[in-house]
């Protein structure tokens, strides 16, 4: 057994498609079929389910699949805890962030690191705060840009700003033309919420603030981003509260309104795992740390 064949058996676990993990790892897709295959033989299981139309993990797979995982991981950690050690720069940083974050403290983050280390490999990929949590817990990702949460077991978290939630109503609702708009003028609306079939942290923020003031049952329709929710709110299907800077999005059909009584702020910060070389280093907190500052 090889790590090389490790490697190719996640792309594929991760891609479930031959074709798309040969890319991925820049081999020829039959050499990629036959580098599992070996892997297969030499462990006596099959990992994969294959058809004409889909490959899918076995049980055996879901499993091996978790400690190859792991084993790559604890490789690139231990590498980097070497460098480290004798005093070498980093090569890489891996991070995950919600979506907000791509429009305010990511950018920002990112042109500092640039500047300090412009030799580095930057790889960015995207999820709810809990997908990255778990990344973060198995060395996977180096910082995560997240909601907040606690800081449990090896796992840091500081806030660096909060999102501003309005409420957007199309500019034919009456409610457009109000100055001062109260829960109760919402309580004849339809509401369009924010899905809690992925229980973000956003998500259960909402579902809360809803129950809170009895407006759940106004919740008409649902979605999972706030570029759906704003252009269902345009087409005057209903309310919904929405991030200000949606106030830029290019020709908008909304308003954005304060509701007297309910201050919508979402705090974003970054988290780390304190056993991770890279993400520990006092030069990587202090740069995302200088992101931070009052009232943003």
């Amino acid at each position: 057994m090889e790590l090389r064949q490790l490697s190719y058996f996640v792309a594929v676990a991760e891609e479930l498609h031959f074709g798309r993990a040969a890319m991925r790892v820049n081999i020829a897709q039959p050499a990629l079929s036959n580098q599992v295959q070996a892997l297969e033989r030499h462990l006596g299981v099959q990992l994969f389910n294959r058809s004409t139309r889909r490959v899918e993990l076995t049980r055996a797979g879901a499993v091996f699949y978790d400690r190859c995982v792991r084993i790559l991981s604890e490789i690139d950690l231990s590498a980097e805890v070497t460098r480290s050690a004798a005093g070498k720069s980093i090569r890489q940083i891996k991070i995950g962030t919600v979506h907000p974050a791509t429009r305010s403290v990511l950018p920002a983050f990112l042109a500092r690191i640039a500047r300090k280390y412009p030799d580095i490999r930057l790889h960015i990929t995207s999820g709810t705060s809990d997908d990255i949590i778990r990344q973060l817990e198995t060395g996977r990702i180096n910082l995560g840009f997240i909601r907040p949460v606690e800081n449990i077991g090896t796992l840091r978290f500081f806030s660096i700003a909060q999102e501003h939630y309005l409420l957007a109503v199309a500019r034919s609702n009456p409610l457009s033309k109000m100055e001062e708009i109260s829960v109760e003028d919402l309580k004849d609306q339809k509401i369009i919420a924010f899905s809690r079939a992925n229980l973000s942290y956003t998500e259960r923020y909402f579902a809360s603030l809803f129950d809170e003031h009895d407006l759940s049952g106004n919740i008409a329709y649902s979605c999972d981003d706030t570029f759906s929710l704003v252009s269902l709110v345009s087409a005057g299907l209903g309310i919904g509260f929405a991030p200000e800077w949606t106030a830029n999005l290019p020709e908008r059909n909304f308003e954005l309104k304060k509701v007297r009584g309910i201050d919508l702020k979402i705090g974003l910060g970054v988290a780390w795992n304190k056993e991770d070389p890279t993400a520990a280093r006092d030069d990587i907190i202090d740069i995302a740390r200088s992101l931070a500052r009052p009232g943003r």
